[in-house]
């Protein structure tokens, strides 16, 4: 198998790069003429945020990641390409690389996505070009729900079960009463609605909720005194990546956790890493992957470590994970058949078991939820770390059956009432 890779930018377009753009297509046309004609080539695209808040999260070991499955992926008969790009957290940027890749570079297979409204502007892409979407590192549950459709497989996690897991939990524990500190953009607010549901469930209460402009939102100071005053046991923490971070120390700061417990909603190890165990010590947070859960995970850690700064949390294992299990697939129906049907191909990925040494045995719902369990994780003590990757201790698992929405909950158009 053989392994090509480029990157993609979007630009203003001008008669120079037109014309570039133009000689360099000429240039090559040849060559794929030439390989076309032995063995077909399947192309894959990675875009994610690799310049904005999200790029540790997300960015450069999200791409070691899948480079990583398609060097272990040992069948013969057609060619591995890989693209990628930086959709900025922009829509309309995200959907035009989205268009360029299919349509003029013959891309078969999108993942990753990260921000939910890119995301969603993906998805409807690749269900109207019959090409292969699998989101690794996008929250919104709609991906499985009313947006769902027959080439978009969501791996990884999403807000019902994040919302389930560590929201659950905590109210479980005593943590009854809650103020959220919110972003306005779509995921964030699906985290506080998903979270509110299971908090009043259990017969705890909302106090108050504060919303705030994202991106350009750094100084948390007014959210953290209102959250403080509010009386409220718990504090739900729906923002990600450098949002997260700077939240977390700035409560630090005002000494918000002697009086209040936090809950991050969507945190991954490098979020934790960034603050450090001094600050981060005793939040309590969910992820479906990490290095020291067991030997299989541990094997990765070992194999994808001389190959990246930032060890991966469970998005960027997530890539590792569905660019395998695609490859799988497509060596099943054949090459030809997977680049002419993205819908077949995910049609035999959710007729296919998936196992990998990063989430281990599972399968993919017919609504294309990606099934795994998920795992509930304090972080450390500095006294309790052996080393600065080193970060977490299990405090509960939830098995797959129990982890998602229930698939008749959903309202995915897929599955007949």
């Amino acid at each position: 198998m053989g392994y090509r890779e480029r990157e993609t930018a979007i630009m203003p377009i001008s008669r120079r790069t037109m014309l570039g753009a133009a000689a360099a297509t000429a240039a090559v046309a040849p060559f794929r003429r030439s390989r076309a004609q032995t063995r077909p080539v399947i192309k894959i695209g990675v875009i994610n945020d690799q310049s904005g808040p999200y790029r540790d999260v997300n960015g450069p070991t999200s791409i070691a990641c899948t480079r990583q499955a398609i060097q272990e992926f040992a069948a013969g008969g057609f060619d591995v390409e890989v693209l990628t790009a930086d959709h900025q957290n922009k829509p309309d940027v995200g959907a035009a690389i989205v268009k360029q890749w299919i349509d003029r570079d013959g891309v078969d297979f999108v993942q990753d996505g990260a921000s939910s409204a890119v995301a969603l502007a993906i998805t409807a892409i690749c269900r109207d070009r019959n090409k292969v979407f699998v989101p690794t590192s996008t929250a919104t549950s709609d991906l499985t729900g009313k947006s769902c459709t027959p080439n978009t497989v969501h791996w990884v996690y999403d807000t019902f079960m994040e919302a389930r897991s560590t929201g659950g939990a905590m109210v479980k524990a005593g943590g009854t009463s809650w103020f959220f500190i919110t972003p306005n953009y779509a995921a964030g607010l699906a985290f506080q609605r998903d979270t509110t549901r299971f908090v009043e469930a259990n017969g705890g209460k909302v106090m108050g909720a504060h919303q705030y402009p994202f991106p350009e939102t750094t100084d948390f100071s007014g959210p953290l005194i209102e959250a403080k005053a509010s009386g409220a046991k718990i504090l739900g923490v729906s923002g990600a990546g450098s949002d997260l971070i700077n939240i977390v120390k700035q409560a630090h700061e005002f000494g918000v956790q002697k009086s209040m417990n936090i809950a991050a909603l969507i945190a991954y190890s490098q979020d934790v890493h960034s603050i450090g165990l001094e600050t981060a010590q005793g939040l309590r947070l969910s992820e479906t992957y990490y290095w020291d859960l067991n030997d299989r995970t541990r094997s990765f850690q070992n194999r994808i470590k001389s190959k990246v700064t930032l060890w991966p949390n469970m998005s960027q294992a997530g890539n590792y994970s569905c660019t395998l299990h695609y490859l799988k697939a497509v060596q099943s129906l054949g090459a030809v058949a997977a680049k002419a049907s993205g819908a077949e191909t995910v049609a035999r990925m959710k007729s296919m078991p998936t196992d990998d040494d990063c989430f281990g045995p599972g399968k993919i719902r017919e609504d294309g939820r990606k099934m795994h369990p998920v795992y509930l994780f304090e972080v450390k003590k500095p006294s309790e770390s052996k080393h600065e990757w080193d970060i977490y201790k299990l405090i509960a698992t939830t098995p797959a059956e129990d982890a998602w929405r229930p698939l008749s909950e959903g309202g995915c158009p897929l599955i007949k009432a």
